[in-house]
């Protein structure tokens, strides 16, 4: 069982699935059946995320938007978690209220009704699944050194030649940073990719740092069938990143300790 944080700094937490669209760049990416799979889609996300929401990309023809959201299902008024979709994509999104007992059956019953909604499932031919949490934690980088802050609170040590900044008039501190590494995985079978860089969280200087298990083409699992195997691999993967990197200071910080 995923350990649960009383301050978690995460910021939002995704699934998200791509599906083939009818098309060629340069010309125009279609969904022949995304009207039809919306309302379908309105229909049975009604009990659960009942505030429908246009997004202003829902104005754009769908020949111009190919894996661009469009719509969101809410649970309440602007609150989360909620599911979005549009031309060839489909996500399920989770902020504060992020508990993973919770989000895992949500993103598993929402795939199920993606598939109960198509109109043509033989059409819904899987590119992609992804799962990222995006985390962030105060820091004012515009006075200490971001590199520090990484070697010591999250075990990532970045560093550039000292002699760089010797006898010059640059400050050895960055003021913006910006990291990303990926890696193969079998288990599930795709890439996982973490990403640092510097940012905001509630309008503060902040650390923000990304972990994303991504399956795409030939990675992708048999759908729906193999979809519990993928998620939970993917979440045991990303799990244990987060509370190996944040061992130490931050984690009891996060617990409350």
């Amino acid at each position: 069982m995923a350990k649960e944080l009383k301050n978690k700094p995460l910021v939002e937490a995704i699934f998200e699935v791509r599906w083939k669209l009818q098309g060629a760049p340069p010309g125009p990416l279609i969904d022949p059946h995304y009207k039809l799979l919306l309302g379908r889609l309105f229909d049975r996300f009604l009990n659960d995320y009942p505030e429908h929401e246009q997004l202003p990309t829902a104005n754009i023809p769908d020949e111009l938007v190919g894996y661009v959201v469009q719509h969101r299902f809410r649970v309440d008024t602007n609150k989360w978690p909620l599911v979005q979709v549009g031309p060839g994509v489909f996500s399920v999104n989770s902020t504060a209220d992020y508990i993973w007992r919770d989000f895992r059956p949500r993103v598993v019953t929402a795939l199920e009704k993606l598939y109960d909604a198509h109109p043509k499932v033989s059409d819904l031919k899987i590119t992609n699944l992804i799962l990222r949490y995006i985390d962030a934690e105060d820091f004012d980088y515009t006075s200490d050194s971001a590199f520090d802050f990484l070697r010591d609170k999250l075990k990532l040590n970045i560093s550039l030649p000292v002699d760089l900044f010797t006898g010059t008039d640059v400050e050895n501190r960055p003021i913006g940073l910006l990291w990303q590494s990926s890696f193969k995985c079998q288990k599930p079978k795709g890439i996982v990719t973490i990403r640092f860089a510097t940012g905001q969280k509630t309008n503060a200087p902040a650390i923000v740092w990304e972990t994303t298990v991504e399956s795409a083409g030939d990675d992708v699992p048999s759908i729906p069938t193999d979809f519990s195997n993928w998620i939970d691999a993917a979440h045991q993967i990303t799990d244990d990143w987060f509370f190996k990197m944040i061992k130490g200071e931050l984690e009891r910080r996060f617990s409350g300790e």
